[in-house]
């Protein structure tokens, strides 16, 4: 058996191409993430040696903007343009199309992490992986799950000094004291980092890649990706609108946090929404009222610490519309969460847990230990699942809490409403919802009716907004404010089947086209 190639692909970051090849070798297991860049010739690579020190000397950085990711994006515009000026004095003939690619190799090298800058701007990977200096990375691919890929780093101290130059741009320190960080690069793609003996292999680095533009509910709707049915996000978007407490359960990788991101352009604009999170992954329409906030690890000294405890004591004091955390790990943190749920806030969160019933068994036993009582303020669980062997993610439960003496129940129960069958791979109606229309119709006076004519209605806007395209956390938040301010003409709009640019603003639509 020879090699086969089952894909081939370009990926570029700042100029500097690399041809992705995924090949199946007789001799491995698992296919092979290989990646070829332009080659650079040893006299070149001494030029450029040279260059580097001269690029320190002359772009001047400022100690404030190294602590700032902001600045970033800055200082390398200026690193860019002055490696383009150098080598184009040095190496004259050159051509300018080489001359960008040495340019960008340089800000890679000297701002970033080598060739890895490349691998990291590929969209179909979910994770990038460095177990030591001995082996070969790996990564997650979107289509093709595991891959080792063609690139080693050459030694221990390189893995050690990628992790300390990510910890260092978002104020995250890794040293033999505190071997173990976890931090975000400026594109908010989470990181962890170990170092040896503790990863008794080697040091690692491990990078969760999150989409650029994150996905919405018109993502999960799409035919493409069924995680969610049309009816199912219409009913999520009334429980949105009137203020239910909503928990997104799952196991790892299965889209807790993207689901939770994309309830948020459902928020009204008049609401101040505090989101805690350990690393900052949420992102929300810009127009909203929101103020997010991040844990902090402590210095060295143990000082310093803000942990999410602290956050959401603190988030109380702020006075939120709406609370939004990203997972709830502790007891303490479960509580002061159920208690800002009966004090009146809404409340969104994440939980690791695979079905509904193991929900309501983690927050009631150890370590989370809740007291069912509690529970009752709770309205609504979904549950996400990921089928690693077919690689798709679909939404499994969406359960309603009935709280106990409901329906004669002694305990609190969760009833599940929708269930995903994988026969069918179909999101099915299992019974009506009793406690979230009880709920709505208490807050609203809507009679039955009124209530199932205003779920209809928001299943025509989202089939609009899938019809047009109209998908990214901006636009589609457009949408839903100005159904909010003027339901009327929306719906005028979407009935006589309108274009996107009848709601959306220049600036809105040229992102739009950016997402495509």
């Amino acid at each position: 058996m020879v090699k086969e190639t089952i894909d081939t692909y370009q990926i570029e970051s700042d100029k500097v191409p690399g041809r992705v090849s995924i090949i199946k070798r007789p001799e491995e297991y698992t296919p092979v993430y290989e990646v070829k860049f332009p080659a650079v010739e040893p006299a070149t690579r001494a030029i450029l040696d040279s260059i580097k020190e001269k690029l320190i000397e002359v772009v001047k950085i400022e100690v404030s903007e190294i602590l700032d990711p902001k600045a970033m994006e800055g200082i390398k515009k200026r690193f860019l343009a002055s490696a383009l000026e150098t080598i184009g004095k040095e190496m004259p003939k050159v051509p300018d199309e080489e001359k960008n690619i040495l340019a960008g190799y340089l800000v890679h090298e000297m701002l970033g992490l080598g060739r890895l800058e490349v691998v990291l701007n590929d969209d179909d990977l979910e994770e990038l992986v460095i177990n030591n200096s001995t082996e070969c990375a790996w990564v997650f691919h979107k289509k093709y799950g595991w891959l080792k890929t063609n690139i080693i780093i050459p030694s221990e101290e390189q893995i050690y000094n990628y992790a300390s130059l990510i910890g260092r741009k978002v104020g995250r320190e890794i040293t033999n004291l505190s071997p173990l960080m976890d931090a975000h690069l400026i594109t908010g793609d989470r990181v962890n980092a170990t170092l040896f003996p503790i990863s008794t292999k080697g040091n690692t680095i491990t990078i969760r890649k999150f989409r650029r533009e994150p996905w919405t509910m018109i993502h999960f709707i799409h035919p493409s990706n069924k995680t969610l049915s049309m009816e199912i996000s219409a009913l999520l978007w009334l429980c949105m609108q009137y203020e239910l407490n909503i928990l997104v359960a799952g196991g790892t990788a299965s889209g807790k946090t993207s689901v939770l991101n994309s309830l948020m352009p459902f928020v009204p604009v008049s609401h101040r929404i505090i989101s805690i999170e350990d690393t900052r992954e949420l992102r929300l329409p810009d127009f909203l009222h929101w103020i997010p906030l991040t844990t902090r690890e402590p210095n060295p000294e143990g000082k310093g610490e803000i942990s999410m405890l602290d956050l959401l004591v603190n988030s109380l004091r702020m006075r939120p519309d709406r609370v939004v955390v990203g997972e709830i790990r502790r007891q303490a943190e479960a509580e002061v969460l159920f208690e800002a749920m009966h004090t009146g806030h809404s409340v969104y969160a994440t939980l690791h847990a695979d079905t509904a019933e193991q929900v309501i068994r983690r927050l009631t036993n150890p370590p989370i230990n809740l007291p069912e009582s509690l529970l009752e303020s709770l309205h609504l669980v979904i549950v996400q699942f990921r089928h690693r062997r077919r690689g798709i993610r679909r939404t499994l439960q969406v359960a309603e809490l009935l709280p106990g003496g409901a329906r004669g129940e002694a305990k609190a129960r969760l009833e599940t409403l929708y269930r995903w069958k994988p026969q069918t791979d179909k999101i099915i109606k299992v019974r009506d919802s009793i406690r979230l229309i009880d709920e709505i119709r208490m807050h609203t006076g809507m009679t039955d009716d009124e209530m199932e004519k205003d779920l209809k209605e928001k299943e025509t806007v989202l089939q609009w907004m899938l019809e047009n395209g109209i998908n990214t956390v901006n636009t589609v938040g457009k949408v839903v404010a100005d159904y909010y301010h003027d339901k009327e003409k929306i719906l005028k709009i979407v009935n006589k089947k309108g274009k996107a640019q009848e709601v959306l603003d220049a600036s809105l639509m040229k992102e739009l086209e950016k997402a495509v």
